[in-house]
């Protein structure tokens, strides 16, 4: 059915015809031209077979193949097949055009001499005769292969090989490698290819060379195939070639996507990386909150949320055999890893704060750990641009990233990917960043955060230092920032001073703490404020656990100030010895009288007259001899009754003889929250002490029930406590207790001068205890002096080192009235915690003092 086409030349007596394609590629068939010889062209040594070698062309064999392929490809034939060989061979007649009138495709060969008549084939019939005559006509014009001399001239110089073929034998040397399996559409991507180009004469732009091939571009008169190949879904790009395409790579991938959004062919079952994302999801502008790692950043969306936004195909610097069994590398800080400051301080200073073009490329769904690689939870990488500048390509330019590689079917994968290819080369080249010959910039960042040794000696510096400049690496909360110094090198914690702001929820073990209202809103202001960004520090002082305190300013804004004026913290009495005094007072003025936040339950007090409480209550006093063993943080104490005293000294006595008697062995312990048990004391001695908590790494954490204080130990250090000794038998004799009337100073500082005093006046000492009513937590008592019979909190009021906590019970304001005529005395004598005069103004409660 429908008339042949030439598809291809074999040689000057052999061409393939093919019929009309019908839906895939057409059948095909080679004829052999029948009566006559042409030369032979070159074959190259089979490489199956060891003794075989490469034949040249036969002399004059390569112009007959080139006067048929000129004559012939794409044209429409007609042919007669005259006879076939048992192998299936056939022989006949080929003719131009559609019937046996047009030229005689055999006649003209020999016409030109270009072949001759087989050799015994007598001239009995008119084709016969025919050829002989045209082949003495070229013989007599002497054509072709009938000229002087020997032809040499028509035999091509072919060289199969290059210099130095890459080891690929070697490589895959007693390798089983797979036989060709035919991919889907191979047949068909043959046949677009052949039929448009096979023998045309056609342009060839040499682009580069691999292994043994050549790489090039065929320019056609229609066109370029490459590109016409990938966009009919004939092809995919390929990586490693696509770098020397001078015509642009990003026109082959455009090609490429063209035939994948049309699902073409080998694209049929396409599905594209952010196929289920909505448009919103794919592109969006974003602004920039943090800068992550090299290769992550959070950015702030349109609707209020963040999210992470990891950049497409780049990786950033890392250690040299990094990987997940390295212990310590979560524990590395990041300034450590060559080049990682740098290229965390490009993205930095180019991205905080902006706003930037987030164009989702793929999702990289989450993984679980292997021995080598940690879990990664799911991430969205994404092209970020900023100004036209995208962002990963600018950093692996500047040699502070590299670039993954994938599997060539692998579509997750960087929009830009050709690009960040070509800046890796050139970042390379030149020596830049990662690929650098030089020295390493080290960054050695001194980490004086919580060393209370270090900031001690590191105070006076700052403070001397006026403004220091600092970068803002971490917001904790509203008011407790990581500082990195860039002149110093070194990381602080620093705390804002002047202001109380509301706590966040803490998750100690044992002991989740919820936050206060509005933490999170004041923690989210102060990031969204100074996160990273450049800013200016005054350090005033430091707190007990080497946390820095003093003012920030960024661009001019104090962020104390800027707090109170957002009613998202109160001012805190020390900020009366501040210069920025008047600017907070008038911030809180004005938040309170617009009731926000912090604010919003706030009611001007009135002064109270004190309401007489109806049942008419006298105060009981019943003092009774305690032993003071131990005082917390807190201000809350424990003490032993001094009456059951002789009990535990036996049966303490008793304790220890039984376990000298038997020692426990050691280790048989295991130790579980709430248990009691034994636990050795730095004298060596056995007491008794309840489990609170056990760590991961083996330490466990103590309360010694007789005395109350706190221990952590290995558990080799403990035992368990023989039933003869259990609480049933004598009950825990230390007891709680909180001192009644007072108010222990919520700043760190002043509640630790009143800790100190208390400590020297009483701890291991005996006093006097009367329970004055019962509270949260604990008993409220009065203990006073076993000697002088004074009152200790009184005591602490009038060193001015606590304030007066005013009761209403009737019963109480013979006391509450000593007590405050000690406050009044503390504050004229200007003592402690009134040195700057009364912090407290006349409502307490906007320092978070509430009565």
């Amino acid at each position: 059915g429908g008339d042949p086409v030439s598809g291809c030349v074999l040689s000057g007596c052999a061409i393939i015809v093919r019929g009309q394609p019908r839906g895939g590629p057409p059948p095909e068939r080679q004829i052999n031209l029948s009566n006559i010889r042409a030369g032979n062209l070159a074959r190259r040594a089979a490489a199956s077979q060891p003794d075989s070698k490469d034949t040249p062309d036969e002399p004059w064999g390569f112009p007959a193949r080139e006067f048929l392929r000129k004559k012939l490809i794409g044209k429409e034939v007609c042919f007669t097949v005259e006879y076939k060989t048992p192998q299936g061979r056939e022989y006949g007649m080929v003719y131009l055009g559609k019937d046996t009138s047009g030229e005689n495709i055999a006649e003209s060969l020999v016409a030109e001499g270009l072949a001759s008549r087989r050799e015994g084939i007598r001239a009995n019939n008119p084709e016969q005769s025919r050829l002989a005559e045209l082949e003495e006509q070229a013989r007599s014009a002497k054509k072709g292969m009938w000229s002087e001399g020997t032809g040499s001239h028509t035999v091509r110089d072919l060289k199969y090989s290059l210099e130095n073929p890459r080891h690929f034998v070697d490589s895959l040397h007693q390798k089983p490698v797979n036989g060709e399996v035919p991919e889907p559409f191979a047949a068909e991507a043959k046949f677009f290819t052949e039929s448009r180009l096979l023998q045309r004469d056609v342009q060839i732009v040499l682009e580069s060379c691999h292994n043994q091939n050549i790489l090039g571009t065929i320019l056609h008169p229609n066109g370029n195939i490459t590109e016409l190949l990938l966009k009919e879904g004939f092809a995919r790009c390929v990586d490693w070639s696509i770098a020397v395409y001078t015509r642009g790579a990003d026109k082959l991938r455009a090609a490429e996507r063209f035939a994948k959004e049309r699902k073409l062919r080998i694209w049929r079952d396409y599905v594209a990386p952010t196929a289920n994302l909505d448009q919103k999801d794919k592109q969006f502008v974003a602004k920039v909150m943090q800068v992550l790692n090299a290769d992550a950043i959070v950015v702030k969306l349109n609707s209020g949320d963040y999210k992470t936004i990891h950049l497409s195909s780049i990786r950033p610097p890392r250690l040299e055999g990094d990987s997940a069994q390295d212990k310590n590398r979560k524990l590395r800080p990041l300034y450590d890893i060559p080049y990682m400051f740098e290229a965390r301080e490009f993205l930095r200073k180019k991205l905080i704060g902006k706003k930037v073009n987030v164009s989702v490329d793929y999702i990289r769904p989450a993984s679980s750990a292997t021995d080598t690689v940690p879990a990664f939870s799911e991430r969205t990488c994404a092209t970020v641009s900023i100004g036209g500048i995208n962002i990963a390509e600018a950093l692996v330019s500047k040699g502070l990233a590299t670039v993954l590689r994938y599997r060539q079917d692998d579509d997750q994968r960087s929009a830009h990917y050709d690009e960040l290819l070509a800046a890796e080369a050139r970042a390379i080249k030149n020596g830049k960043g990662l690929h650098s010959k030089k020295e390493v910039p080290i960054h050695r960042v001194a980490d004086i955060s919580g060393d209370t040794q270090k900031a001690k000696q590191f105070l006076p510096f700052l403070q001397r230092a006026g403004r220091s400049e600092a970068v803002v690496e971490y917001v904790f909360s509203g008011s407790r920032l990581k500082l990195f110094l860039p002149k110093e090198t070194c990381l602080i914690t620093f705390l804002l001073a002047g202001i109380e702001c509301p706590r966040g929820a803490r998750n100690a073990p044992g002991l989740a703490q919820e936050g206060e209202p509005f933490s999170e809103e004041a923690t989210l202001f102060t990031k969204e404020l100074v996160m990273q960004r450049e800013v200016e520090v005054e350090v005033e002082s430091m707190d007990k656990a080497g946390n820095f305190i003093g003012w920030l300013h960024i661009e001019g804004v104090n962020l104390s100030v800027a707090l109170v004026e957002q009613a998202l913290s109160r001012v805190h009495f020390t900020a009366e010895r501040s210069p920025y005094c008047k600017a907070l007072l008038a911030a809180q003025d004005a938040a309170k009288q617009r009731k926000e936040k912090v604010w919003s339950h706030y009611e001007e007090t009135p002064v109270e007259e004190v309401v007489p409480v109806l049942e008419e209550k006298e105060r009981t006093t019943n003092y009774k001899p305690v032993f003071v063993t131990e005082i917390t943080d807190d201000l809350h104490f424990y003490v032993q009754d001094v009456e059951t005293g002789a009990q535990l000294e036996k049966l303490m006595e008793n304790m220890r003889a039984e376990v000298g008697a038997h020692p426990p062995v050691e280790g048989a312990f295991v130790p579980r929250r709430g248990d009691f048990c034994i636990a050795k004391f730095v004298d060596g001695e056995w007491y008794r002490a309840r489990v609170e908590k056990v760590e991961s790494g083996g330490k466990v954490h103590i309360f010694y029930i007789d005395y109350g204080n706190k221990e952590t130990l290995p558990p080799t250090r403990l035992a368990p406590l023989p039933p003869a000794f259990s609480p049933r038998v004598l009950p825990p004799q230390a007891t709680e207790y909180s001192f009644a009337f007072i108010q222990v100073p919520q700043d760190e500082e002043a509640r630790a001068d009143a800790v100190d005093s208390v400590v020297r006046d009483i701890q291991n000492t005996q006093c006097l205890l009367n329970v004055e009513h019962l509270g949260p937590g604990c008993p409220h008592v009065t203990l006073q002096f076993a000697d002088s019979k004074s009152d200790v909190g009184l005591g602490l009021v009038k060193e001015g080192l606590v304030m007066v906590e005013p009761r209403k019970e009737r019963q109480f304001q013979k006391v509450i009235t000593e007590y405050l005529n000690a406050q009044e005395a503390a504050k004229s004598a200007r003592l402690n915690l009134w040195r700057y005069g009364d912090f407290r103004a006349d409502d307490a409660d906007e320092f978070g003092y509430s009565r």
